[in-house]
């Protein structure tokens, strides 16, 4: 495959985002006034998935101008897996943190991480807003739990999360404007 081929590739795979159970504009409005009206905006992933949500941080800091957090600090984390297991990694921070009007932005390539999931449902048990990206199977777990979810139909990690970053750049850019 060619660069050239690559990129048509990826701008395809962008271009047939869904999202659920509003259509597009609609899920993005939404998204852009709770992220305006949080308390705080908590952000979550794995891996690739960590990067892209640490970066988001610091541009809803920055330009979008709300308080957001990421829950993956090192030490935290790896104490939090050595006590309890990595699918608590998330969770237990996230419940010291949380309150009701709050956002949760989880971020999964392939939607089925445990530990996002257990966090999401967490979240959504407190009454904070639910935000997900994820990609691979349409009927992934994380996908189903979102008050909002945003679905990148690829399985290849690079179109889906490069697709992901796009999407939260795109919420920073709308909130600073908002």
């Amino acid at each position: 495959m060619t660069v050239q081929e690559y990129m048509t590739a990826l701008g395809q795979c962008a271009a047939e985002v869904e999202s659920t159970p509003w259509k597009m504009p609609d899920a993005m409005g939404a998204c852009v006034s709770w992220l305006k009206g949080a308390h705080v905006v908590h952000l979550m992933g794995n891996g690739g998935s960590a990067a892209i949500v640490s970066h988001a941080q610091n541009d809803l800091v920055k330009v979008g101008k709300v308080r957001a957090l990421v829950h993956q600090d090192i030490p935290l984390l790896t104490a939090y897996a050595n006590d309890h297991g990595y699918d608590q990694a998330l969770l237990r921070p996230l419940g010291v943190w949380l309150q009701p009007d709050d956002v949760v932005i989880a971020v999964s390539s392939s939607g089925m991480s445990p530990n996002l999931v257990q966090a999401s449902k967490a979240a959504l048990r407190i009454g904070a807003r639910l935000i997900t990206l994820s990609g691979f199977l349409p009927k992934n777990h994380l996908r189903q739990l979102g008050h909002v979810n945003f679905y990148v139909p690829s399985e290849k990690y690079g179109y889906v999360e490069l697709t992901h970053a796009a999407l939260l750049h795109y919420l920073t850019d709308q909130l600073a404007h908002a």
